[in-house]
């Protein structure tokens, strides 16, 4: 099953490369449901996959002049702050049970898997949705709406364990007007960060097998840089709406997985 895992990393990573997100909402529930590791672990060692995975993709683009610095610090300080306030304060103090509907008991971890399902299935609509975006490099952009949205984001991005992507690239596309492109290489420094951080916040909170980890983390790695070359072969315009298909399968299924299969 760790083979099975690994190529699967190289998917993730393909698919952050091409389309600058994916990487989180992909790597959890490999983790969960393909690695057996619970979902409070899981969500730890997806923030540094999906982090290291993205920094070095931030690194290549950032080379093809795509990075939108503005728009990363507008958006990314917040982002970043929310993450960190989220991870190291807020769900290291969450109760082990939320709730009890009847006799059935609604854990940390099934929340987390709950709320990840759904914020799936929300965002997949966006990248299904062939909504022609006005984008312009010289729009001057009030800063408020972005910071706002970085908040929101890290504090979802923080709870469930992921980087935000999913989330982050139709902000930029439909908020900041930036293109695609752009789009993606500005979301994978704000992922970068998001994850990083995340992950330092949570690192203490739980058991990390390093050498499983750091294998992982190579092979997502092979898998972004990959994914970075074929973007330039292919249109990333165009994979978007199968990719919000694949996340909107995914999150349905982990949704009746952990309603109406246990």
């Amino acid at each position: 099953m760790e083979i099975i895992g690994f190529i699967l990393g190289i998917l993730i990573g393909i698919s952050l490369g091409l389309i600058g997100s994916g990487g989180s909402i992909l790597t959890v529930p490999v983790l969960v449901y393909l690695m057996h590791i619970v979902p409070s672990t899981a969500t730890v060692y997806s923030l540094f996959i999906v982090g290291v995975s993205a920094l070095a993709g931030t690194v290549r683009g950032a080379k093809q002049k795509l990075l939108s610095y503005q728009i990363a610090f507008y958006f990314g300080i917040p982002s970043v702050i929310a993450i960190f306030v989220m991870r190291k304060y807020i769900v290291p103090v969450l109760p082990e049970i939320f709730f009890t509907i009847g006799n059935y008991p609604f854990s940390r971890d099934l929340v987390i898997m709950l709320v990840f399902s759904v914020l799936m299935i929300l965002s997949s609509v966006s990248m299904i949705k062939k909504n022609p975006v006005e984008t312009d490099s010289n729009l001057k952009l009030g800063p408020g709406k972005i910071i706002t949205q970085g908040l929101i984001i890290g504090l979802l991005s923080g709870f469930v364990g992921v980087g935000g992507g999913f989330l982050i690239i139709p902000t930029l596309i439909h908020e900041a007007k930036l293109t695609m492109k752009q789009a993606v290489t500005t979301s994978l420094v704000i992922i970068a960060f998001n994850s990083l951080i995340g992950f330092l916040s949570s690192v203490n909170t739980v058991d990390i097998h390093w050498a499983f980890l750091l294998t992982f983390t190579a092979f997502a790695v092979i898998g972004i840089l990959t994914g970075m070359f074929l973007s330039q072969k292919i249109s990333s315009e165009r994979l978007k709406p199968f990719f919000g298909w694949f996340i909107l399968v995914m999150g349905i299924y982990i949704l009746i997985k952990e309603t109406l299969l246990k």
